[in-house]
């Protein structure tokens, strides 16, 4: 299988920062939209965004927690939004684009970890449901918008993406729940959704890229107990961080910012990304990049189309 998965030499990497990657660039008049753009990686990417000269939208399903997180920062604009709810999701795209302008730059951010077996909508497995099928939904409704702006859509996804290909046979993992599982395969979903993307829309001047921010300390946690971050070597007794390989906020932030806004990708598309560059393909995944599952062009295609058939929304059709 041929490949764009090779390092460009960015004169980024792990530490750097999303302020660091986007100084010198200016975003004024650039339209970005952060899901989850509240907490966490999402709220280091919109101060980022913001504070080179962009707008940013933050839907969030919180939106007066989103609100409060967010004072101080120029140019923000809240929405409600509950990716779990394809209703909501149609509600939102509907709003912003009766406003009739172009979306310059999508970042897929908000998502789920680990967490119980929950069911949403008609019985879809949460972590698949709110990570990739709730994303699908909203960039396929928000396209008009988002091929007006002419730029890119990124998905955060994660290392994670290497616990699981997708379950082709039993996409709802109803045959048995494993939370690390369900998380993997939302994971693959993400990258393969950028590569699914960006073929149907370069032509079209847009791009899509996938990301691993690396392993941070965020609210994403919130469903993992002491004892199991202690056993997976994160923190102490008393819950403190002690894994030296963690990453700020601002630094898991960067990959996104960077896949966002960054010279260096013009042109290129349907990649995944990590620390601050593109990564290579990998075997096992011990030492970083990507499973050629998660960028094979072929599941790309057809995740796309089973992701159209469930959420009944795609831009591409006809």
């Amino acid at each position: 299988m041929t490949t764009a998965q090779e390092k460009i030499d960015s004169g980024f990497g792990y530490r750097s920062t999303a302020r660091e990657v986007v100084e010198g660039l200016d975003l004024d008049g650039t339209l970005a939209l952060v899901t989850g753009g509240y907490s966490g990686l999402g709220l280091e990417t919109t101060r980022a965004l913001s504070a080179a000269g962009a707008e940013v939208i933050v839907p969030a399903r919180r939106p007066e927690e989103a609100r409060r997180a967010l004072e101080g920062v120029d140019r923000v604009r809240v929405g409600a939004l509950d990716l779990s709810d394809l209703d909501s999701v149609r509600g939102f795209a509907e709003d912003f684009l009766s406003e009739g302008r172009p979306l310059h730059l999508t970042v897929n951010n908000a998502g789920v970890m680990a967490c119980p077996e929950t069911r949403v909508g008609p019985g879809w497995e949460s972590q698949f449901a709110i990570n990739h099928l709730g994303h699908f939904a909203l960039v396929n409704r928000l396209w008009p918008a988002i091929a007006q702006g002419r730029g890119r859509v990124v998905a955060v996804s994660s290392a994670a993406h290497h616990r699981s290909d997708i379950h082709w046979d039993d996409l709802q993992l109803t045959s048995g729940y494993d939370k690390w599982v369900a998380y993997g395969q939302s994971k693959t979903a993400n990258v393969l959704f950028a590569v699914g993307l960006d073929a149907l829309a370069r032509d079209s001047g847009v791009r899509a890229f996938s990301l691993h921010p690396g392993p941070i300390r965020t609210e994403l946690q919130r469903h993992l107990g002491l004892e199991e971050m202690r056993e997976l070597g994160w923190v102490d007794e008393e819950g403190n961080l002690i894994n030296p390989d963690f990453k700020t906020p601002e630094q898991g932030a960067a990959t996104q910012v960077w896949a966002a806004t960054s010279p260096l990708l013009d042109g290129r598309g349907g990649v995944y990304c990590e620390d601050c560059d593109i990564a290579e393909l990998s075997e096992d995944g011990r030492r970083g990049g990507v499973r050629k599952y998660a960028v094979d062009p072929d599941s790309a295609t057809r995740l796309w189309a089973l992701s159209a058939e469930l959420t009944g929304v795609n831009a591409f059709s006809g």
